[in-house]
């Protein structure tokens, strides 16, 4: 009787190759969450930096706008530009646009369609009913 040879190479390799994957399986589960971390906190830093990168160009900014507001002539300037103050012994010119709008026109036939001697009320909801 002849003995067959049992091979136990081909079970042994395949059962080393299994803890192989199994022990590359949890190592890849264990490094997961730090690694995913990692790239978390790394995008919040990117946007962190920029942030803080856009309030140093505001702060510069401001801090040259403040320079110029020490400066009496520019606060002159914006009075004069923004407030239409002038000088004692100046006159002021303020140029109103000359066309005329048909939303012009409307208005002054609703206000001459108007009754005097009414109450102000009475008149406002005239307006408004003549507007339609």
């Amino acid at each position: 009787m002849a003995r067959r040879q049992l091979s136990f190479r081909s079970r042994r390799s395949s059962g080393r190759a299994l803890a192989l994957w199994a022990i590359f399986f949890i190592l890849a589960l264990a490094i997961a969450p730090p690694v995913k971390h990692y790239f978390t906190q790394r995008a919040q830093i990117s946007a962190v930096n920029a942030q803080l990168t856009s309030d140093h160009k505001a702060l510069e900014t401001a801090r040259k706008e403040l320079l110029m507001w020490q400066d009496p002539e520019y606060v002159k300037s914006q009075a004069r530009e923004r407030l239409h103050f002038v000088l004692p012994g100046e006159r002021q010119y303020i140029v109103a646009d000359n066309g005329i709008t048909s939303d012009a026109t409307q208005t002054n036939k609703v206000a001459s369609a108007l009754i005097d001697g009414q109450p102000w009320y009475a008149r406002l909801i005239a307006s408004i009913s003549e507007t339609g």
